[in-house]
């Protein structure tokens, strides 16, 4: 093998440790979901139905997953990078100002998406590691008291465990979930070599037949059947560390086939005895392998909670940088992976979340019903999407276009209705949450264009102000060093440049007036990231200086600024020694009519927990000074 085979090699075994975590362990719970007799609209356990269920199951990944996602949707990817955050940034990458009241309609319904992302980062955790550890109560099941008690104290281990990064343990993921799949895999075919009459549930015409002969049956069937499709927001999310190919190597040379044997195998277990319908995952595993099929699992569960918890943690810092929400605090695992970071606040919050998920729930059925909601909304969302960038973007025909989007959004919205119908059970939580997120996402957005406006209006022009300075209008002294003033942008004066000069009385001989700018690109190169304006004055020591960064990139202005030339600057620039001036905006209710009055006291609790401004861009703190300023909402 060479090297170039060996480093494919690596990127795919790399891919099956954090990508196929969630899809690959949906085989513990799907089955025994939707035989439920608890469930408030049971399948009647037949044999005429077990076909039906495990042909819809296979049908339904071979359309959702290997077509709308590995073969369409990865197709689409904003300079590499996948995922519903950036779909939305390409959505405004290339409609800017003048984007259409669609693609505006269909970046909202991909914030939504996204909000229903954190209700999925908390149902995830709780539903996977609980269907492993209730696997206990098949090899003893006295211990059946111990299930809950034994999943919270995975739970806190595991989130308290986030801030030391997953670089280490990581390395062990991708053999673990090998090892998964082969396993998953060799239980099934045993389980169909023992009633090989199930594989007839691979053609399509059960179903067919399942859904046009019994619809009022299979119709409720759907909503745990879209279990089976956990996890494949995670393949286009995720695309951006390992790539499209490696991604689809992985889940057609291993994950798909181990899948679908684990479910044929339920499935031919079933037919020949109706009373492992309980937990046919885990009866489908010899006595002597159950225990270490628990542990397995258990093992397998984890990683896939790891993954959809280091995907909140991405898809919060995107969406800050994007301006959904405040800065948060960062702290980055690894010094060799970017994308290995740490967010504090969304941790903890997801990690009360999951354990009141656990307590309150207490079992993987019940939470079932919950789960299927987000899933099948975001990738209806998702679906919305890629079509309307794919006919902008690609021009591909009208008549292909909604051929495609319709034949696909109607098996979607199939899914999504059913799901509704679970609304009273527990589906109402991830929408719940959604509309939360989405709400505070939304509310933040727009608080920050009212208090964009009035800092502005504050601020004033930063040209007029500058001339006013050399007209000597306000009497100042030039003191040695250099001065950099974060701010918005170069149309404004900043507020901290404006009291140092009116109040102080002092300007330093070298200022650099610094904006950062979010562009909707993932990363961008160093060679465009500063662009220099001498503020049409030359000689006096004021420049502005542009800092552009990519929605994944993480701000530092230091070492940005070290790539300013002497020629650039009228002279070097000595930031060793430079001082650093933030300034700091209070907010206060008004009463001008900008926001709802709920929507305003929303926006300054969102404030509290912006990350402070000089830890987020990278600021020396001991030649950082904040200056504080008051501004109404």
């Amino acid at each position: 093998m060479g090297a170039t085979e060996t480093v494919r090699a690596a990127v795919v075994v790399g891919a099956l440790g954090v990508v196929f975590g969630d899809i690959g362990t949906s085989p513990i719970y799907t089955l025994q979901t939707v035989f439920n007799p608890d469930d408030p609209h049971p399948v009647p356990l037949t044999n005429a139905n077990v076909y039906g269920v495990v042909s819809l199951i296979f049908w339904s990944v071979m359309i959702i997953v290997t077509l709308t996602y590995v073969s369409l949707v990865m197709r689409v990817n904003n300079d590499g990078e996948g995922g519903i955050m950036a779909l939305i940034a390409m959505l405004r990458r290339w409609g800017g100002a003048s984007m259409t009241r669609v693609a505006g309609l269909l970046a909202l319904a991909g914030l939504f998406g996204a909000a229903l992302f954190f209700g999925d980062s908390m149902i995830t955790p709780a539903i996977s590691v609980l269907s492993a550890v209730e696997g206990v109560k098949v090899v003893e099941p006295a211990f059946k008291d111990f299930v809950v008690p034994v999943t919270a104290v995975i739970i806190v281990v595991l989130f308290a465990f986030q801030k030391k990064g997953t670089a280490a343990v990581g390395r062990l993921f991708g053999p673990v979930m090998i090892g998964w799949f082969l396993a998953i895999g060799a239980c099934g075919a045993a389980g169909v070599a023992r009633n090989p009459e199930i594989l007839k549930a691979l053609s399509p015409s059960y179903a067919a037949g399942f859904l046009a002969g019994r619809f009022e049956v299979a119709f409720f069937s759907l909503a745990a059947i879209v279990l089976a499709v956990t996890g494949a927001e995670a393949l286009y999310a995720d695309m951006g560390h390992f790539g499209r190919r490696a991604i689809t190597r992985g889940w057609l040379g291993l994950v798909l086939p181990a899948c679908v044997l684990s479910y044929l195998g339920q499935g031919a277990l079933i037919l020949r005895d109706q009373s492992t319908v309980s937990s046919p995952f885990f009866l489908l595993t010899p006595g002597w392998g159950r225990l270490p099929m628990v542990l397995l699992a258990t093992a397998a569960t984890v990683i896939a909670a790891q993954a959809v918890i280091t995907g909140a943690y991405s898809v919060a810092s995107q969406a800050a940088q994007l301006g959904y929400l405040p800065r948060l605090r960062i702290a980055h695992t690894s010094a060799s992976t970017i994308g290995q970071i740490y967010v504090p606040w969304v941790n903890w919050l997801l990690m009360v979340s999951v354990l009141t998920l656990v307590l309150a729930f207490r079992s993987s059925a019940a939470l079932a019903y919950a789960y299927g909601m987000a899933v099948i909304a975001t990738i209806t969302i998702t679906t919305s999407l890629f079509f309307y960038i794919a006919r902008v973007r690609w021009r591909i025909p009208m008549w292909l276009a909604v051929v495609g989007a319709g034949g696909l959004l109607a098996i979607d919205l199939l899914f999504l209705s059913a799901n509704l119908t679970k609304l009273a059970h527990g589906g109402w939580l991830p929408l719940l949450i959604g509309l939360t997120a989405f709400t505070v996402m939304a509310t933040w957005q727009r608080g920050r264009q009212v208090v964009t406006r009035e800092r502005e209006r504050a601020e004033g022009p930063l040209r007029a102000f500058l001339d006013r300075v050399r007209g000597n209008a306000y009497p100042h002294a030039r003191v040695p060093g250099t001065a950099v003033f974060l701010n918005r942008g170069k149309q404004t004066a900043p507020l901290a440049l404006r009291a140092n000069v009116e109040h102080n009385r002092v300007l330093h001989e070298q200022i650099l007036i610094v904006s950062i700018e979010t562009l909707p690109v993932p990363h961008l190169a160093e060679t465009g990231r500063i662009q220099v304006d001498d503020l049409g004055y030359v000689g006096d020591g004021i420049i502005h200086v542009s800092a552009r960064f990519g929605y994944m990139d993480t701000p530092d202005v230091p070492a940005t600024l070290r790539l300013l030339s002497p020629e650039q600057t009228e002279g070097p620039v000595k930031l060793d020694q430079a001082s650093y001036f933030v300034s700091k905006i209070e907010l206060t209710k008004g009463s001008a009519r900008t926001l709802a009055p709920w929507r305003k006291q929303l926006f300054i609790a969102t404030s509290y927990i912006t990350a402070d401004a000089a830890e987020f861009l990278g600021l020396p703190r001991d030649r950082t000074v904040i200056m504080g300023s008051r501004i109404e909402v």
